[in-house]
């Protein structure tokens, strides 16, 4: 092979790896490990008084206010529980805008005044800390000098027990609000978004004749997609390692086209890191359940088992963490980013979503009759009305830089945000607004022509692919949130648009049965007006058509292409009445999450740009001159001996050359320009000018990379990453 020393250096280093040991027993049972590190309701029964005991279950299950006099139970109990798990330490863990994790560490042990130490943990201490909020994004909520803020003990979400080599931690998911209040976290709002939600199912529930219905949940089941590359190759790209996805790269000859990755045999090495990962997950309580290929060769998918929303949110950071960690102990490094790969398959994190509670199960299965289940109707009624009438709120909720990049690609939905029915379902509603649904599409039969094979069930409908808000049988997956981002964000702003949607066809039904109309026909009513009102967002079509934009214009349907067209959804004066009316955020949270969109997508974007300055001024292009200095002493060399060279190959490269060296030069000034003050102009700044001159450096980077002699070229190539692991 003739690449590159240092690459060849990589390659042999992959080649070497030597996986790590068995980290677990293989006669070990899966059910025996799920949990284990979890303060779950089992550990508490068997640790608390009976009385603390149920008090705790109330807030858990039922919602109740917590008590305060349980917690120094609860606390004293979850610290020896602890101790013996072997943690020395204990932290508040919380959620902040930066959509990571943020945890500050505090021994349990206290000196005492005879020079000895004892392990203490007050009922005080878990419900409250005060890490510093000075530093972590608030969108003007907070002066810079004003550091205060507080956690505060979600104890819906159970605390856990996270292992380390060098130590093991007490962690206790928590809420991060102000001094004033305010929400400075991504939890906060899942919990007051579930909570306005539940107040309006229930009134629903109560007129559908269920007395004192338990509170309505939603539950959230995130499918999460990732790339696995080696360490020495992530090691060897500069804008990998700082920016997550690859600023240079030519297509490989062979891509995804084949399509034989998807569902393949999953390679060796990656079972052994599934296998170490899901038993990390399994300890901390998290469900996984399915793992699998994905299309892109390098990308996989983890799919767990649906969970409560605040639950589930917690679980993905805490999955996202423990990939990372897991990953780098096999030697490879496991990749967020939406597409960290330019021209293969982009990774999303789909959120399923449905609502419920213990005592009716999943609001949204419409069984085998959905024409005669006006309960299911209702609430499926309310999703059209909710995402027809918030769709720029569902977009502006998985607006990010890293996720422009994949939404409207053919590995995610368009931006358009519509929702999928499917036939049985659309038939239903067609019905309704004719007068009235009489039946159902009913399943039926897969003939296969094997004597030895069953007959298999065909559901009344197919799926789409393409849409980004589909019923897909007992629940909604919305597909358009990407792998990089918290669960969180799409989850407050589902609740939310539900909370009002449930608001409406309560009181639009109770006010005609106030009025002395038959229930079954208010019903009725509703469903009708709701369909003849929001059926413009119902499309099962090909939302990847040409056509489908301009159809979805002519229906009043928003494309919102970019982060920059979507943020402003967050201010808008009905979005400000939305937040406000169901208590989610006041108008300076909501102010805070466009602030903070604006100044998170500028910061990707011009670290993203310096990162393509200096690896195209310091990398590429001394490679491109080295090569163009050596096909020039050719033809000289040829011109020399009295030969004719073919200077083709020359005055190509040269003129790449050129186009790079003024791409750069261009980008550089695009950098360097200064900036307007207004945050959306500016982010506006970097969509329209700067994002343009870095795909110019890029594309004549790309161009020269299949032309520059392989032994000059530095960077690893998308080839090597992507088939070498």
């Amino acid at each position: 092979m003739t690449a590159n020393p240092v690459r060849l250096q990589a390659i042999a280093a992959v080649e070497a790896h030597v996986p790590p040991p068995i980290s677990f027993d293989p006669g070990e049972e899966p059910g025996e490990i799920f949990g284990s590190n979890v303060f779950s309701l089992t550990v508490m029964q068997k640790r608390l008084p009976k009385t603390v005991y149920k008090s705790v279950v109330q807030t858990i299950e039922k919602s109740a206010p917590l008590d305060p006099d349980v917690a120094d139970a609860v606390a004293s109990a979850m610290k020896d529980w602890a101790l013996e798990k072997g943690a020395t330490h204990y932290a508040h863990v919380f959620y902040p805008l930066t959509g990571l994790t943020a945890e500050k560490h505090d021994s349990f042990l206290d000196p005492v005044g005879d020079g000895t130490a004892f392990a203490s943990f007050s009922g005080k201490t878990l419900v409250q800390g005060e890490p510093d909020a000075s530093s972590f994004p608030n969108g003007g909520l907070r002066n810079t000098f004003e550091a205060r803020g507080y956690t505060g003990w979600d104890v819906m979400s159970p605390a856990y027990v996270l292992e380390n080599p060098n130590g093991n931690t007490l962690c206790i998911p928590t809420i991060f609000i102000s001094m004033t209040g305010e929400a400075l976290d991504h939890k906060t709002p899942v919990l007051r978004s579930q909570q306005a939600m539940s107040v309006h199912a229930k009134r629903v529930l109560e007129l559908f004749g269920h007395t004192d219905p338990d509170n309505v949940v939603a539950y959230c089941g995130p499918e999460q997609e990732y790339f696995l590359i080696d360490s020495h190759f992530f090691l060897s790209r500069p804008d990998l390692l700082n920016a997550g996805r690859t600023l240079f790269g030519a297509k490989p000859p062979k891509g995804q086209e084949f399509d034989d990755h998807y569902f393949g045999a999953i390679p060796a090495r990656v079972l052994g890191f599934m296998m170490d990962t899901e038993r990390e997950l399994f300890k901390l309580g998290i469900p996984a359940k399915t793992r699998h290929n994905e299309v892109a060769p390098g990308q996989f998918e983890i799919a767990p088992m649906f969970e409560r929303a605040n639950e589930a949110s917690d679980h993905q950071q805490l999955l996202m963490t423990t990939f990372k960690a897991v990953a780098k102990k096999h030697g490879m490094e496991c990749l967020f980013h939406e597409k960290p790969f330019d021209g293969v398959n982009g990774s999303g994190k789909h959120v399923n979503f449905s609502l419920g509670n213990s005592e009716l199960g999943s609001l949204l299965v419409p069984g085998d009759n959905p024409h005669d289940n006006a309960q299911f109707l209702v609430f499926c009624a309310a999703v059209v009305r909710a995402v027809h009438k918030y769709g720029g709120l569902l977009r502006a909720s998985v607006a990010s830089a890293s996720n422009d990049h994949r939404l409207g690609a053919n590995e995610a939905p368009p931006a358009i945000i519509s929702i999928f029915l499917g036939d049985q379902l659309a038939d239903v509603f067609d019905q309704i607004a004719k007068g009235g649904a009489t039946h159902s599409k009913e399943k039926g039969t897969l003939m296969i022509g094997v004597d030895t094979l069953p007959n298999l069930t065909k559901d009344p409908g197919d799926r789409n692919r393409t849409s980004p808000f589909a019923f897909t049988g007992n629940r909604f997956e919305f597909r358009a949130p990407g792998s990089n981002q918290t669960v969180a964000g799409p989850m407050v702003m589902i609740n939310t648009i539900m909370a009002e949607a449930l608001d409406y066809c309560a009181t639009a039904l109770e006010t005609a049965v106030a009025d002395g109309t038959d229930f079954n026909e208010a019903v009725q009513t509703l469903l009708a007006e709701i369909v003849a009102n929001h059926g413009a967002v119902i499309f099962n079509g090909n939302g990847y058509s040409d056509e489908w934009p301009i159809e979805a214009e002519q229906r009043g349907l928003k494309n919102l292409r970019t982060t920059v067209d979507a943020l402003p959804e967050l201010i808008t004066p009905g979005a400000i009445e939305l937040f406000s009316t169901y208590g989610v955020f006041n108008e300076g949270e909501a102010h805070s999450r466009f602030e903070i969109g604006c100044e998170q997508y500028i910061l990707a974007v011009a670290v993203e740009a310096n990162l393509t300055l200096e690896i195209g001024t310091t990398t590429v292009l001394p490679a491109a001159l080295r090569y163009q200095t050596e096909l020039a002493l050719n033809v000289k060399a040829l011109a020399d001996a009295g030969l004719t060279p073919d200077k083709t190959a020359l005055e190509t490269v040269s003129t790449l050359v050129a186009s790079l060296t003024s791409g750069l030069t261009a980008l550089k000034g695009a950098i360097a320009h200064e900036h307007p003050e207004d945050p959306l102009e500016t982010a506006a700044y970097f969509r329209d000018s700067v994002l343009p001159a870095m795909a110019e450096v890029r594309a004549a980077a790309d161009e020269l990379e299949g032309l520059v002699a392989d032994d000059l070229w530095p960077l690893p190539t998308y080839q090597e990453m992507l088939y070498i692991l």
